[in-house]
């Protein structure tokens, strides 16, 4: 079975480096994925929202989310089932690029990117803003793949795991407004 799945993950893989890389793509897919090396774009903009009466849960949302699919992915996962990364097992595969964390399994990106997304399209009102990052997320995911430092198993597992901290996020964060408000209500009593 684990080898169906290697052999598949592969066969993805070097169907996308070969059919979907172009001049176009490759510079702005290999940029965007970059921005999102150590959370840096979505926790960036987590952290802006928290300046922002209308967005300061959402942000709280979000970065609750990302802590926990940093713990979950990164800290956890990772160091224990230690999967190498497409270019060491799949001969002559060349990723665009580099990547200095030797484990692939599961998509660190594509968890914190969907953990920010997932947690803005609970708390966020406006149906644009939870379409916007959902579609930043599904693109950050789908460039992992692009640049080829993940299996589509990788990415796959890294986006369920983030949907649910983004969902963990968003529940943590309004059950503590809730008992911050009702405290505060009480004492004014």
């Amino acid at each position: 079975m684990i080898e169906a799945i290697q052999s598949w993950d592969e066969s993805v893989l070097v169907w996308i480096a070969g059919h979907l890389r172009n001049p176009v793509l490759t510079p702005i897919l290999s940029f965007y994925t970059q921005l999102g090396n150590h959370g840096l774009l979505f926790i960036v903009l987590a952290v802006l929202m928290l300046f922002f009466r209308a967005t300061r849960k959402a942000g709280a949302s979000a970065g609750t989310g990302m802590f926990l699919g940093l713990l979950v992915t990164n800290l956890t996962i990772k160091p224990l089932v230690m999967r190498p990364r497409p270019w060491i097992t799949i001969p002559d595969f060349a990723a665009l690029v580099a990547e200095h964390d030797p484990n692939s399994f599961p998509s660190g990106h594509s968890c914190c990117a969907f953990a920010f997304a997932v947690a803005l399209a609970i708390v966020l009102p406006q149906k644009w803003a939870k379409a916007l990052a959902l579609a930043a997320a599904a693109v950050m995911a789908l460039s992992r793949l692009y640049v080829g430092v993940h299996f589509p198993t990788d990415v796959i597992a890294g986006t369920v795991i983030g949907a649910l901290c983004g969902l963990a996020g968003a529940l943590i964060v309004r059950t503590a407004v809730s008992w911050h408000t009702a405290r505060k209500n009480r004492e004014r009593q």
